[in-house]
């Protein structure tokens, strides 16, 4: 037995000496996806960073208000790109619709609709609205059927009434959809937070949290209520220098 465990240790040595094995190369990130890791980077960075306290959310240039918190994730990335079809315009990601131009849905729905010459390299990838036409239970599959698409990289605007809270809230997505579990991972600030003894606002940072889709069906399927699914353009490139 022992002699022939040494011959197919030599023959199996012999073999990689006359066929050596090639280690395969990874792809190097296409542009489009530097970007989305360099904006997840410093949502990561940002997380690490609070170590699970409250960061101040109350004034409008916090970085860890909800929107603000994404925007300059966004902003801290985006100075390194361009999109193909606009090499001189810089990259802006738009701010929320305003309130008096919401007409037939809740503010924070939806992004004002900056077109791409502008510096805008998001698309809408998906929407989901409130149908009154449709029942409850009909608007809840359209819902989780808009959640299936969420894809990494994804930013995911929301107005939406859960157990944190009532209202617009921005994130970023941090994983596809996966069907196995039936649930999304996010990066955000502000979703969870707390007020101090001087009324001052403090938002908890996530990074990668997890949660079925059903809860955020729960959140936002609701009548003049939705969710907005922002995707990166696929012309996305760095900048030379």
């Amino acid at each position: 037995m022992k002699i022939l465990f040494r011959r197919m240790v030599c023959l199996f040595l012999i073999l990689l000496s006359v066929c050596p094995l090639v280690l395969a190369e990874e792809e190097p990130l296409t542009p489009r996806e530097q970007m989305i890791e360099d904006i997840l980077s410093e949502a990561k960075a940002l997380f690490d960073k609070a170590k699970g306290r409250p960061q101040r959310a109350y004034y409008s240039g916090d970085i860890y208000v909800c929107k603000n918190f994404t925007v300059h994730c966004f902003e801290t990335a985006a100075s390194k790109y361009r999109m193909a079809e606009f090499p001189e315009q810089e990259l802006q990601i738009p701010a929320n619709l305003p309130k008096a131009e919401c007409k037939d849905y809740v503010y924070g729905v939806e992004w004002m609709d900056v077109p791409a010459e502008e510096g805008n390299p998001f698309y809408v990838a998906a929407t989901f609205r409130y149908d009154n036409t449709l029942t409850k239970k009909e608007n809840q599959k359209l819902a989780r059927e808009f959640m299936m698409q969420c894809q990494r990289g994804d930013y995911f605007q929301m107005a939406a009434n859960y157990v944190h809270g009532v209202g617009a809230h921005s994130m970023m997505i941090t994983g596809d959809y996966n069907p196995e579990t039936d649930t999304i991972r996010w990066a955000d600030s502000n979703m969870k937070g707390t007020r101090k003894s001087d009324g001052i606002r403090y938002g908890y940072v996530q990074f990668d949290a997890e949660k079925d889709i059903d809860w955020f069906v729960d959140a936002f399927c609701r009548k003049k209520y939705g969710a907005t699914l922002y995707r990166l353009r696929d012309d996305i490139v760095e900048i030379q220098k």
